[in-house]
This record gives C-alpha cells, sequence and structure tokens, in this order.
C-alpha cells in the first residue's frame, strides 16, 4: 500500500500536475511579495510618524492665552497629532510622537526645560490611554470614547505632576517665589489659599478641557486617515 501511494505522488508530479521545479520559485515570489510590502509598510509609518511629528512641534508654538487661568498657562494644540498617531499606528507611536515634538523644541524652550518636561508626561500620559483604550474598541464611536477618558485621566495625571514635580522645579530651577505664582491665581480668583486648591480650581479642568478640544478634532480625522494610509500600504 506504501509503495502505491508513493507511486501516485510520484506519478502526479511526472503528469505536471504539481509540478516540483516550479513550486519554489512561485514560493521565492510570495516571500519576496510579502518582504516588499511589509518594507513599505515601514517607509509609509515612519514617514507620517515624521509629519504628524513636524506638524505637532508647529503646533506647540502657537499658544493661546486663556483669560480664566492665569497668564503663564497657555493653550495649545499639539496633542491633536500625538492622539491621531495612537489611533492609527498604536499607542507607542503617539507617546514617540509627544517625545520628539519636546525633544524639537528644546533648543528654543523659555522655561529651562520644564515646561517641555510637563507637556511630554501630559501629552504622553493622553497619546498612551488614548490608544490603550482604542485598541479594545477600533470604532468611531471608541475613539470618542478614548478621547474622553484620556482627557479625564491627564486632568488628574496633571495635579501630582505639577505639585510635587513641576512646580517645584519653577520654585528651585527658575526663582519663581511660591507666592508669587500663587498671586497670579488670586488675580482671578483671590480666595484662592495655596497651590493645591489652584491646581484643582484652575489646572485640573483647563487640562481636561484642552484633552477634549484635542480629542474632538483628532477623532473625526484618524479615520480618513487610517483608510488612506492602509489602502497606501
Amino acid at each position: 500500500m506504501f509503495e502505491a501511494k508513493a507511486l501516485k505522488s510520484q506519478n502526479i508530479y511526472a503528469l505536471g500536475i504539481l509540478p516540483r521545479a516550479s513550486l519554489l520559485p512561485y514560493k521565492g515570489e510570495i516571500v519576496m511579495q510579502a518582504t516588499k510590502n511589509k518594507n513599505h509598510a515601514t517607509v509609509i509609518k515612519i514617514t507620517t510618524v515624521a509629519l504628524l511629528t513636524a506638524i505637532a512641534a508647529a503646533l506647540q508654538f502657537i499658544e493661546v492665552p486663556i483669560p480664566i487661568v492665569p497668564s503663564f498657562i497657555k493653550l495649545d494644540f499639539s496633542d491633536i497629532p500625538e492622539l491621531i498617531g495612537a489611533f492609527v499606528y498604536g499607542p507607542t507611536a503617539g507617546v514617540f510622537i509627544a517625545f520628539l515634538k519636546n525633544l524639537i523644541h528644546l533648543p528654543l524652550s523659555s522655561s529651562m526645560y520644564i515646561g517641555e518636561l510637563s507637556n511630554f508626561v501630559l501629552g504622553a500620559s493622553f497619546a498612551l490611554c488614548a490608544g490603550l483604550i482604542y485598541k479594545k474598541r477600533q470604532t468611531l464611536g471608541g475613539a470618542a470614547f478614548a478621547g474622553v477618558c484620556a482627557s479625564v485621566i491627564m486632568g488628574i495625571v496633571s495635579l501630582p505632576l505639577n505639585y510635587f514635580v513641576i512646580y517645584p522645579l519653577y520654585y528651585g530651577v527658575m526663582g519663581f517665589p511660591q507666592e508669587a505664582i500663587l498671586e497670579m491665581y488670586r488675580v482671578i480668583l483671590p480666595s484662592t489659599k495655596n497651590i493645591l486648591q489652584a491646581l484643582i480650581i484652575f489646572n485640573i479642568p483647563f487640562t481636561v478641557v484642552k484633552g477634549l478640544i484635542c480629542a474632538a478634532v483628532s477623532t473625526p480625522v484618524y479615520k480618513p486617515l487610517h483608510s488612506f494610509l492602509t489602502r497606501r500600504s
């Protein structure tokens, strides 16, 4: 029986139904095409991340003063490309864009790199959280939900970050007296008692609203971009 099966297999190759020699080039072509497609997708990803980083770095220079918060707190929209990157390529891409954006901004820093540190930590937490949530629910509604959750988390992260790291650096490194910073809050709300209260009343809502604005812009944009990049890849 074994010999009969072997003869039958040989007859198949002999008849040309499944020629052995032709399989190797065909398999090689498949591997080469797959490698080519993978390399092309990698080039598209690197180019897109670089473009998003450039846009984020440019947006970081556009700062909008808000009358209801102290003058040193300004609104910028540089988290939008990070969020789009997190939705399209995953949370790591969003964090990487946040890092590169602030790295580019360092030579022009006016805060002895303290502002860039704050921007990176908050932007990275925003993109990371949104990207992780979106991975579980990759729909337009999932992106909106991820943006809202990430905005709230970024606001929460801002409290310990500012209170224990950023503001003490302003006091110690830049020589800003704590009382002088507190006075800037009191100009808007005279009853502000201390920095912690100021951060809760002003900074947390500001950070959450900033995240919501960025999410509102990013959510309708990322899906067409993702579809376009998928077709190009």
